[in-house]
């Protein structure tokens, strides 16, 4: 067994709970933190298997095992999935996840062995800390041996830990990002999500079109508001592309194709479009996987299924930066959504609803 990484405290929970990605049965969730600087791991574990889809629209993603999800393509289910800080190092994660899963007796069988098949993404938090700290085989393991059916940890753990948004003005200006989630529940189907949100854009609350958390204003008091400060004319900084970018996972209890999870994957794209804005740029990888595990042994119409999709997609990025805390790394300090003035009253609607 490798060796256990450090780990430090969660953070308390936001309030008010919108549900989370492990209502859906089949669905474990298991998170390492590391201590040394802000980054970490996120595992979601699908123990029989889940047919899966992704969908990749970012332009600078960091993926491992996506080709293989395809519709006209062999392997019909994965295992687990991997959201990883730590850029292209943080995708070694994904070999302590394929380990403790072949420990488990989980995988594809290949003759004598096992092939537990474990796609990942990763986001950029190398500018936050010590770029030697990075997620590895270990925090991926550990994330594994720590998972299960309670709703995971928001804000600052996991994939979030290091996590910033509204990066287009500078990272001086910049706000603390995080990890959140989400689920429904519709005739007898349900649809959760888990995504990390590290955004070079603004995070929107899709129900009042208000920017919850972004670049901020010159003097770091309020919200620039970065889709109307692009449409007046203020051109962006130069941040360097790639070091952004929002990845998550969907998930439902429907019976799915392999061509539907793919469909559902893109789908939960739109979710980011409503909650992020400018979303998908040269700047972001932003990288989104479909699970189906089947448990509820029923199917839903695929109409139905895409609003789900959508709808969770959305709240669990608002509620990630709602779960959002400030942090200061080496004399940088990127405040949180509540830390910000105007952002003081009412919890935003977007980020609740029925389950």
């Amino acid at each position: 067994m490798p060796q256990r990484p450090t780990e430090i405290p969660l953070p308390s929970q936001p309030p008010a709970s919108a549900g989370a990605i492990t209502d859906v049965a089949g669905i474990e969730v298991g998170q390492f933190t590391h201590t040394g600087r802000p980054t970490g791991c996120s595992v979601v574990i699908a123990r029989d298997g889940a047919v899966a889809g992704v969908d990749v629209r970012g332009a600078a993603p960091g993926t491992r095992e996506t080709e293989l999800l395809h519709p006209s393509n062999l392997v019909q289910k994965v295992h687990a999935v991997a959201l990883c800080g730590g850029s292209a190092w943080g995708l070694d994660a994904a070999s302590g996840v394929m380990r403790w899963l072949e420990e488990q007796g989980i995988g594809l069988v290949v003759g004598r062995g096992l092939v537990p098949i474990v796609p990942a993404a990763v986001l950029f938090d190398l500018h936050v800390g010590d770029t030697h700290i990075r997620p590895d085989a270990a925090a991926g393991y550990q994330a594994c041996v720590d998972a299960s059916r309670a709703a995971p940890a928001e804000g600052n753990v996991g994939a979030g830990a290091g996590a910033l948004v509204g990066k287009l003005y500078g990272l001086g200006r910049a706000m603390k990002g995080g990890i959140g989630t989400a689920s429904l529940r519709v005739d007898g189907v349900t649809v959760g999500a888990l995504v990390a949100c590290n955004a070079v854009g603004d995070v929107i609350d899709p129900d009042t079109a208000q920017v919850v958390a972004g670049a901020r204003t010159p003097d770091g008091t309020g919200l620039l508001d970065t889709r109307r400060a692009v449409l007046a004319g203020l051109p962006p900084s130069s941040p360097l592309a790639g070091t952004n970018t929002t990845i998550g996972v969907v998930a439902t209890d429907a019976v799915l194709t392999k061509a539907q999870a793919h469909r559902l994957a893109q789908v939960a794209h739109d979710g980011l479009a409503r909650s992020i804005n400018p979303v998908h740029t040269m700047l972001d990888g932003d990288t989104m996987f479909a699970l189906g595990t089947g448990a509820s042994g029923r199917t839903s119409d695929m109409t139905t299924l895409s609003v789900l999709v959508a709808e969770v997609t959305a709240r669990a990025v608002v509620r990630a930066i709602l779960a959002a805390r400030a942090i200061t790394v080496d004399g940088m300090h990127w405040p949180a959504a509540h830390d910000i003035g105007a952002l003081r009253g009412p919890r935003p609607t977007g980020a609740g609803g029925p389950r």
